[in-house]
């Protein structure tokens, strides 16, 4: 075992309450693209601005094929090693919450109970309508979008339907934000796992633990902002640190 894993395991087993803070590092190990990275998803398409959205039908448009044509992604991508790991550290192991700047689900899918994960950027999985909330399923938009080269308006409002994520441009959802506040004051452990911690506000919740007296460990293949202030650092590939953290295969 190496000095890091070992390290993570004795940060972990001496925790009574832990908040697992997870990007998109875990899950491109299950072949989800990230965003910003040379290949990421905005090295090919600029994102669409909210505002955009809202106001343009023609981005609105773009919008939805884009989503359309990575479903196959999405639809494919299985939880990895390190999701298990995360749920495995929520069921025995004193884990109280995971915040996730993901958008996948792919938490849940891993066993993690939905009212346990706190979803800073939303979920992709699902859409809802800006004007009432009303939740929309992706196959009867994708449907719609394919018969008559546009989704519809809500059936219960006539709002514009988007998926359920947070745009570039578009507010934080305050619930979540208000969730993840309050877990992260009540950790003792604060473990960051495949996030490049450069994404403001939700880059400020490892600050906050820290400065909360809570320990802070990163395991993220590539330097962050925070290394400095880190009580550990391990620079590895998360399914297999993390896997071999908790006992997971």
């Amino acid at each position: 075992m190496s000095e890091g894993v070992a390290g993570l395991r004795r940060l972990i087993e001496t925790s009574r309450r832990a908040v697992v803070f997870t990007g998109a590092g875990i899950s491109t190990e299950s072949g989800i693209p990230d965003f910003r990275s040379p290949t990421g998803i905005w090295a090919r398409s600029k994102p669409i601005l909210f505002q955009d959205f809202v106001a343009s039908a023609e981005a609105r448009r773009e919008a939805w094929r884009r989503k359309f044509d990575s479903e196959p992604t999405m639809r494919t991508a299985a939880p990895n090693r390190g999701h298990r790991a995360v749920a495995r550290l929520v069921r025995d192991c004193g884990a109280s919450s995971v915040v996730t700047q993901n958008i996948d689900g792919l938490h849940q899918a891993s066993g993690v109970p939905d009212d346990r994960v706190v979803e800073l950027h939303g979920n992709a999985t699902y859409a809802r309508c800006l004007g009432c909330g009303r939740r929309h399923e992706i196959d009867a938009l994708r449907e719609a979008f394919e018969r008559d080269g546009d989704v519809p308006d809500c059936v219960a409002c006539g709002g514009l339907v988007k998926t359920a994520t947070v745009s570039f441009g578009q507010s934080m959802p305050e619930e979540a934000m208000r969730r993840a506040e309050a877990e992260t004051l009540a950790a003792d452990l604060f473990l960051v796992l495949g996030s490049s911690l450069a994404v403001q506000p939700a880059a400020g919740f490892p600050v906050l633990a820290k400065r909360n007296g809570a320990r802070l460990a990163i395991v993220n293949n590539e330097a962050t902002p925070l290394d400095r202030i880190a009580d550990l650092v391990v620079r590895r590939g998360i399914g297999e640190t993390m896997g071999k953290a908790v006992g997971v295969d």
